[in-house]
């Protein structure tokens, strides 16, 4: 609950996306419940944010395949029943007609009994899916400021990649009111400070509670609405003139460095998920995931410590430039420049490069593995070689994407 004089605060985490572009890592799975970084899962980033700003009273709203995804939140994200707090998954449940989502803004027009139930100051709502630290709360101290009724995180891109981006164009007062939201925009203008940037939307906002149930349901009873967050909802608050824009440059993280300061990743793709793990295992990583002031938080597994076995000249279990989680055991091979989640089996004179192996991943004697992505539970069988010819990999069914990264679905059957 809110101490007295606090405003408070209910937390939407938006976690229906299919992440089609993820495929295959999403066949079996919703995007913000592939794992990431070994241990973690895609989510993990969105409701540390949250716990870590003082927002203790979450819900997360699923829809594709989200028995991987609940069951995560469900036993993970634990809150004190004592104080009020939870972090609770909630499906869509067809409240409003026999109808599923159809859209982010569609979901919280569906599940708006969830607001009437806690009855909050402010609702703060966020996506799932990235890679990032933010303090919301100060985000939130911005909104109530400014008297605006609607906020929206923005990050600075270069102007370039405007196409890439849901684009927010600030009015010439100073006041960061937002003169016009446009989706993609081939023809985007600079910032005044900035010429050769712009400000992207980051998929966060913060709403006056009264005000985001006005919006979402006059949107419901919209026939030509699209039903999104940010193609339907915020335009209609820029036309109202009640939009404002929160920098992401002026958020202040405990322990963030210089070199990791205002690090925010869309890891929606194949590649830009690899090149974010990549990152992770680099000498100097722009993500640091060791800052204890802010915290990655997720399920402390039952595991046993990581273990390198074999000492002999040429059956040495060893890693170099690379992350390895709990109940991994290197047996006489070696990891360069890869990241092993937990309990994997990589074993005698093995050889793995620049790749990601999910939780209990087997690699086989004389494997040869580069540039791969292996989902959970695969057992990759003795002498077979992958990410090393793109076409053979093809041929075998596995998806190989144009810059070369190999990646092999969940539970993947490979003949020998």
């Amino acid at each position: 609950m809110a101490r007295r004089g606090e405003p408070s605060v209910l937390a939407i985490v938006l976690a229906g996306g299919e992440g089609k572009r993820l495929m295959p890592l999403t066949a079996d799975r919703a995007k913000p419940a592939v794992p990431f970084g070994g241990i973690y899962r895609l989510i993990d980033f969105a409701l540390s944010n949250l716990a870590n700003s003082g927002f203790l009273k979450m819900v997360v709203l699923t829809q594709y395949k989200s028995h991987s995804l609940d069951r995560h939140v469900t036993k993970t994200w634990r809150m004190s029943t004592m104080l009020g707090n939870y972090v609770a998954p909630v499906p869509a449940q067809q409240r409003m007609g026999k109808q599923w989502f159809a859209g982010s803004a569609d979901a919280i027009y569906q599940s708006l009994n969830l607001i009437h139930d806690e009855r909050p100051d402010y609702v703060v709502v966020v996506g799932a899916d990235h890679v990032y630290r933010m303090d919301f709360a100060q985000m939130l101290d911005q909104h109530i400021e400014s008297g605006a009724r609607a906020s929206v995180a923005a990050i600075r891109q270069p102007i370039e990649l405007a196409d890439q981006f849901g684009v927010i164009e600030l009015g010439a007062g100073g006041d960061r009111k937002i003169a016009a939201f446009r989706e993609k925009p081939s023809d985007p203008v600079g910032l005044a400070d900035a010429p050769h940037e712009v400000l992207a939307s980051m998929g966060n906002y913060v709403f006056d509670t009264d005000a985001l149930v006005e919006a979402v349901t006059a949107d419901a009873e919209h026939d030509g609405s699209k039903h999104d967050m940010g193609g339907d909802i915020i335009p209609a608050f820029v036309q109202s003139g009640d939009a404002y824009a929160y920098d992401f440059r002026d958020n202040d993280i405990p322990g963030v460095t210089e070199r990791d300061f205002g690090y925010w990743r869309d890891v929606g793709t194949i590649d830009s998920f690899y090149d974010a793990h990549m990152d992770l295992v680099s000498i100097h990583p722009i993500f640091n995931l060791y800052n204890y002031d802010w915290p990655i938080l997720t399920d402390a597994s039952s595991y046993p410590p990581a273990k390198f076995v074999h000492g002999a000249s040429a059956r040495q279990g060893m890693a170099t430039g690379s992350m390895i989680s709990s109940g991994t055991i290197v047996s006489g091979s070696v990891i360069a420049g890869s990241v092993l989640g937990p309990n994997v089996r990589v074993h005698s004179f093995a050889q793995v490069d620049d790749s990601v192996l999910m939780d209990n991943v087997d690699i086989g004697r004389h494997c040869r593995i580069r540039r791969a992505i292996i989902d959970k539970d695969v057992h990759v069988p003795a002498g077979a070689s992958i990410g090393l010819d793109p076409e053979e990999d093809r041929a075998r069914g596995f998806t190989v994407t144009d810059s070369g990264i190999t990646v092999i679905g969940k539970g993947t059957v490979i003949e020998a």
